[in-house]
């Protein structure tokens, strides 16, 4: 892989076909701890006498420290450059998952996932100030969209991928698998990728002055229904996904082989609405993207509830077709939520970014401890709860738009001749 100086940010996206599919690995790590497991479920709480409620701790927390890391893992590759806090992070994940392969009982196991949370978010937080480092323009466009993508396919393939794995070595074989695959990142990161952030662009890792960044950014009044809305429409299919081996084991009667039913239409929607996303970046506004996004996913959970009542038991493929709908609004609409949150803090774009995803995860790891086995025990009530995200989100998205009307908003835009609700709704230009 070339090193980065000046003329390697001008260089076309297929001069760092390798850095692309590394980095989209790495962005993998993430979701692949979380789903690749869910097909051993039953054993592993069989093994340790847990019920499903326990093993949903699990997941929940792995994404509270995955959230809690998430706002270091930025200001400590600002400090110490990319490329160690990524293979210290990978270490630190391989450790772990061998921890978890050998645990002996639940607490153990739950202690060794929540040091796979800590270090998991190296990957992707790291893996996006890398493209910035490298690109401008189109092309960072470009490779961040190829990363994104092959985040959003990672939770499809990770269940096929931990069952098959069930089937060679039981659950413990999936930790085995999932740290035989960090030390290979780790290995390739080590020896074949280049420092991207050199020593002389390096800033000092202040904690005051961190604290100083997130205080301005958690105190501006339309990032939080940004926020909002970008963390509970995704949360409105988050909610199946962690409720995924309730759902499809006890309520669709599948095996441990029939995760697919549920996950292909989740993945398969938000994959085409991320392309139809960037497909009409520079055609659609902003407000135009969100809003088509939301029509789709008010109009799915409205179907959804209408199947839950009048199926007398969930059953495929009509009570999965829905989520497709939903995914294909969720995938146009998150991207737009996030670029308009970042636009908020021109200079301080990464910490905008940390904020963000500590919001989403310190939620959704909140949902999958307390209020998914809540709603799971019906696919009535999951329907429910899915429908409610996705309408205080949409709620959410209106408040952003009463607030950038704001006169206060409006005097602070005037610099730029707008409001921010007036550049999200404008109609760009084709030659954009």
């Amino acid at each position: 892989m070339t090193k980065p100086d000046r003329t390697t940010r001008n260089q076309p996206a297929r001069g760092h076909v390798g850095l692309a599919i590394l980095l989209g690995a790495l962005t993998m790590l993430g979701p692949f701890s979380i789903d690749t497991i869910f097909p051993g479920f039953p054993d592993i709480a069989s093994v340790f006498h847990a019920s499903a409620d326990a093993m949903q701790q699990t997941v929940s927390v792995y994404l509270l420290t995955y959230a809690a890391m998430s706002l270091l893992h930025g200001p400590l590759s600002d400090a110490l450059g990319r490329k160690p806090v990524i293979v210290g992070g990978l270490i630190l994940y391989a450790l772990a998952s061998v921890g978890a392969a050998l645990a002996t009982s639940l607490p153990l196991l739950l202690g060794w996932r929540a040091l796979q949370g800590l270090s998991a978010p190296a990957g992707i937080v790291v893996a996006r100030a890398m493209v910035r480092d490298l690109y401008d323009g189109p092309q960072a466009q470009k490779l961040m969209s190829a990363m994104m993508m092959v985040f959003g396919i990672a939770p499809a393939v990770a269940p096929i991928v931990g069952a098959w794995l069930l089937g060679i070595d039981g659950w413990r074989g999936i930790f085995w698998a999932l740290a035989w695959f960090a030390a290979a990142l780790m290995a390739i990161t080590l020896f074949a990728m280049r420092e991207s952030h050199p020593a002389d662009r390096r800033t000092p890792l202040r904690l005051r002055g961190v604290f100083d960044t997130y205080r301005r950014i958690v105190g501006d009044a339309p990032f939080w229904p940004l926020a909002v809305s970008g963390t509970l429409n995704f949360s409105s299919l988050f909610l199946y996904i962690v409720s995924a081996p309730v759902f499809v084991l006890d309520l669709l009667h599948r095996s441990q082989q029939g995760f697919p039913w549920l996950f292909v239409p989740i993945i398969g929607g938000m994959t085409l609405g991320s392309w139809v996303s960037g497909h009409k970046a520079g055609r659609w506004s902003a407000a135009r993207t969100v809003g088509i996004g939301y029509t789709l996913m008010l109009t799915a959970a409205i179907a959804n509830l209408v199947l839950a009542v009048l199926l007398l038991h969930p059953r495929v493929p009509w009570s999965v077709m829905p989520m497709f709908v939903q995914g294909l609004g969720v995938g146009l609409a998150f991207s737009t939520l996030t670029l308009l949150l970042l636009d908020r803090f021109p200079g301080q774009r990464g910490s905008a970014s940390a904020v963000q995803s500590f919001v989403s995860l310190m939620f959704n790891a909140v949902m999958a401890g307390a209020i998914a086995p809540l709603l799971y025990g019906s696919a009535l009530t999951l329907a429910i709860g899915s429908a409610a995200f996705v309408l205080v989100g949409y709620l959410s998205w209106r408040a952003y738009a009463v607030l950038c009307n704001s006169p206060r908003e409006t005097r602070n835009a005037r610099a730029s001749s707008a409001s921010c609700w007036n550049q999200a709704r404008a109609e760009p230009s084709r030659n954009e």
